[in-house]
C-alpha cells in the first residue's frame, strides 16, 4: 500500500509539473514606471498652487497633481542662495552646494581666479549654434552625479535620459553627466542647440523642430488675457504699475501685448510671455515621440524646466496681471501635456513629480506701497566700497564682486601689496552695518561660531564651498532685495524664496497631502527609491516615505 500511494504521488507530481508547462502565467505587475518626468518650474511660490487655485481648470495641469497625486505642502530648500543653477542641481543630486559645488548661477573661483558661470565649459563647442557663449556648456562645473545618472548605470546605460529647457543650466544640470542629450535655447535664433559634450550634431528630429520656426507663429498670437479683467483685478494689483519692469519696450504698459512685431527680429522676447512654456511643451513632446521614451524595457527620464515664469516674474512680480495669466496658461499647458503621455505611453504607466528651484520676493515698490516693509540694496555696493578702500589702503579693485550674497576679496592684490587683510575685512563688515537694509554680516570662515538663528546657520553651511564662495556673507533684512526701482528678485533663506510646491502623480505614487516638513534634497532619494536604484552619489536628502504606495 505505502509503495502504491508514494508511485500515485509521484505521478500526480509529474502530471501536475507537465501541466503547468502549458498554462500562460498570470501577468506580474511592473515594479518600475516606464517614464519618469520631472518638471521644475523656475520661479514658482508653493503659494501659487491655493492663492491662483480658483482659477485652474480641472483639467488642468495643477488641479490634476493636487486631486490625483500627492502634495508635499511645506517643501524648503535647505541652503542658500535660492537660486536657479542651484535649485536645478539640488533637485536631482539630492545634494546641497556645499558638497555639489554649484553655489551660484555664477561665482569668482579662487583657484582659477575668474568668474565662473555655473554651466560654462571652454573645451567643448556649441551644435547647433554659431554663439560660443550659448554652445559651449557642459555639466562639468558639479562635481556629484545626479538621480538621472544613477538610472542610466542602473540599467547599463539602457535608459534614456533628456533635459530640456530654455535655459541652458535648466537643461544641462538636471540631464545629468551621463544624459544622451540636453537642448536649451538660443535667443539669438529661435532654435534649441547642444553642445559637443554630448553629440557632435543635432539629432534629425530638433533640427526638424527648429524648422517649424514655432516662435514666429508664436508671435503672431500676441499676449491677450485668459480670463475677463475682473478676474486680474480680484487676484492682482492694477495692470500697470511703475514699477514693472518693460521688457516689450518703454510704450508696452500693459495688455494686450503686440508681440508679432518680433517675428523673425527678437527671439528673446519669447521667454518673458507664457509662449516659452507653450515652447518648452512641444519641444518635450517631440523628444518623447522622436526618442520613443517610455517604450522600451526600461525605465526613461525626461527632465523638463519651464523658464518663462521667472524671466515673468522678475519683470512684472508675484502680485502681477502678467503673472497671474502665465500661470493660468501653464495649468492649460501642463494638463494637455499629463494628456499627450496618457495617450504615448499610458494612463498611470509613468510618474511625475512637480517642483520649483526657488520663489521670489514681492516687489518692494509694492510692499512700499502697502505700508509693508522692504526695500532694494545693492547698487553701485562694490563700485562705492572700492572706492572708499582705495582712499583707506591705496589700491584699487580691492573688492572683486558680490556674488550670492557674499563679498569677494582681490587675495591676489591684498598679498603682493602687502595690505592689511584684518583691517580690510573689519572695514567692509563695519560699513555693512551700518546699511538700513542689512540685518547682519559676518566673515564666512567664522560662521559656525557667529550667534545665529539655527535655521540660518545650516542654511548658509549648506552653501558655503570655500573655493568659489565669498569672504563675507551679508544677509538682508525680509522684504529687501539685491536690485533696482522696477522688478523683483529671489535668492535668500526666506519663505517667499525658500518655500516651494511639490507635487508628485502617476506609478507608484499615494494620494494624499504630508504637511511635515521636507526639503528639496529629499527629491532624488525619493525617486531612486521608487526605482529601486542607487540615490545620487552626494545625496543627503531623505525618503519622503508617505508619497510611495
Amino acid at each position: 500500500m505505502k509503495k502504491s500511494a508514494l508511485f500515485l504521488l509521484a505521478f500526480v507530481s509529474f502530471t501536475a509539473f507537465g501541466q503547468k508547462k502549458n498554462v500562460t502565467p498570470a501577468p506580474v505587475a511592473s515594479n518600475s514606471p516606464k517614464l519618469v518626468v520631472g518638471i521644475v518650474i523656475d520661479q514658482m511660490r508653493w503659494d501659487y498652487l491655493y492663492r491662483f487655485g480658483n482659477v485652474f481648470k480641472p483639467t488642468g495641469g495643477f488641479k490634476r497633481m493636487l486631486n490625483e497625486g500627492f502634495s508635499c505642502e511645506n517643501t524648503f530648500i535647505p541652503y542658500t542662495p535660492t537660486v536657479t543653477a542651484a535649485g536645478h542641481t539640488c533637485v536631482y543630486t539630492g545634494s546641497v552646494p556645499n558638497i555639489h559645488g554649484i553655489v551660484g548661477n555664477s561665482w569668482y573661483d579662487q583657484l582659477q581666479r575668474k568668474s565662473v558661470y555655473c554651466a560654462e565649459d571652454k573645451t567643448v563647442s556649441g551644435v547647433g549654434t554659431t554663439s560660443a557663449e550659448t554652445g559651449q556648456m557642459s555639466p562639468r562645473n558639479m562635481f556629484t552625479n545626479t538621480v538621472t545618472d544613477e538610472l542610466r548605470m542602473a540599467s547599463n546605460f539602457k535608459s534614456k535620459t533628456i533635459g530640456i529647457a530654455l535655459k541652458d543650466r535648466g537643461a544641462i544640470l538636471p540631464a545629468g553627466h551621463a544624459a544622451n542629450g540636453a537642448f536649451w535655447y538660443d535667443s539669438k535664433t529661435g532654435k534649441f542647440v547642444t553642445s559637443s559634450y554630448y553629440m557632435n550634431e543635432l539629432p534629425e528630429w530638433v533640427e526638424h523642430f527648429n524648422n517649424r520656426k514655432l516662435v514666429d507663429s508664436l508671435y503672431q498670437l500676441n499676449w491677450n488675457l485668459s480670463l475677463k479683467n475682473e478676474v486680474y483685478a480680484e487676484y492682482c494689483t492694477d495692470d500697470i504699475k511703475k514699477f514693472e519692469a518693460k521688457p516689450f519696450g518703454k510704450e508696452a504698459l500693459g495688455f494686450p501685448y503686440e508681440l508679432a512685431q518680433f517675428a523673425e527680429k527678437d527671439y528673446s522676447k519669447i521667454s518673458t510671455t507664457p509662449y516659452g512654456n507653450t515652447l518648452t511643451a512641444e519641444m518635450a513632446k517631440a523628444a518623447v515621440l522622436a526618442e520613443k521614451l517610455g517604450k522600451g524595457s526600461n525605465t526613461d527620464f525626461l527632465a523638463v524646466s519651464f523658464s518663462s515664469p521667472d524671466y515673468i516674474g522678475h519683470a512684472f512680480g508675484p502680485n502681477s496681471w502678467e503673472q497671474l495669466d502665465d500661470y493660468v496658461k501653464l495649468d492649460e499647458t501642463l494638463g494637455k501635456f499629463f494628456d499627450f503621455l496618457d495617450s504615448y505611453v499610458g494612463k498611470n504607466q509613468y510618474t511625475v513629480f512637480l517642483t520649483a528651484d526657488h520663489g521670489v520676493s514681492h516687489i518692494p515698490g509694492f510692499l512700499k506701497e502697502n505700508n509693508l516693509p522692504g526695500g532694494t540694496f545693492g547698487d553701485g555696493l562694490v563700485k562705492n566700497m572700492n572706492t572708499e578702500l582705495k582712499a583707506k589702503f591705496g589700491k584699487d579693485n580691492i573688492i572683486l564682486n558680490d556674488y550670492n550674497y557674499q563679498i569677494h576679496l582681490n587675495h591676489p592684490l591684498i598679498d603682493s601689496a602687502d595690505l592689511d587683510r584684518d583691517g580690510i575685512v573689519n572695514w567692509v563688515i563695519d560699513y555693512l552695518k551700518k546699511q538700513e537694509a542689512v540685518a547682519n554680516v559676518f566673515e564666512l570662515n567664522k560662521l559656525m561660531t557667529t550667534p545665529l538663528n539655527a535655521t540660518l546657520r545650516d542654511r548658509m553651511a549648506n552653501g558655503y564651498y570655500p573655493l568659489r564662495s565669498g569672504d563675507i556673507q551679508f544677509i538682508l533684512k525680509p522684504g529687501y532685495i539685491d536690485g533696482g526701482a522696477t522688478g523683483t528678485t529671489h535668492g535668500l533663506w526666506n519663505p517667499y524664496d525658500s518655500h516651494i510646491p511639490l507635487l508628485w502623480y502617476g506609478w507608484g505614487i499615494k494620494k494624499g497631502k504630508l504637511n511635515r516638513e521636507v526639503y528639496m534634497t529629499d527629491i532624488a532619494p525619493t525617486v531612486a527609491a521608487l526605482l529601486h536604484i542607487q540615490m545620487p552619489n552626494g545625496c543627503v536628502g531623505h525618503v519622503i516615505e508617505d508619497v510611495l504606495k
